[in-house]
């Protein structure tokens, strides 16, 4: 399923990780399709309310938990830039999505990095 959101195929997904050469493209790429994924199925599941949400984006902090070993295998880190830059970017999808209220930890909640 593709993304239908004029803001979401608007947005440049980690733009600070791709400006960085610190971070690898090929890892940033498996992160942005994460995001895109995210939004993906935003889309098709509707959630309802924000628990429906924080199920959604737990699930794809999951996938970021397990990029960690690719960041550290390409002698790069999710670390504060990284943090930052992927938390924004989930701020962004909630509110993209009508959920403006979203609590930024919330939304990452499961998040190891």
């Amino acid at each position: 399923m593709s993304v239908r959101n004029e803001q979401v195929t608007a947005h440049r997904f980690l733009k600070a990780l791709y400006a960085d050469g610190y971070f690898p493209d090929a890892v940033v790429d498996r992160g942005r399709d994460v995001l895109l994924a995210l939004c993906a199925r935003i889309e098709a599941e509707r959630p309802a309310d924000l628990a429906a949400l924080y199920r959604l984006t737990h699930a794809a902090t999951e996938e970021f938990n397990d990029l960690q070993d690719a960041f550290l295998e390409a002698e790069s880190d999710i670390e504060t830039v990284a943090r930052e830059e992927i938390a924004g970017d989930f701020r962004f999808i909630a509110r993209a999505y009508g959920f403006p209220d979203a609590d930024a930890e919330d939304l990452i909640a499961p998040r190891d990095w």
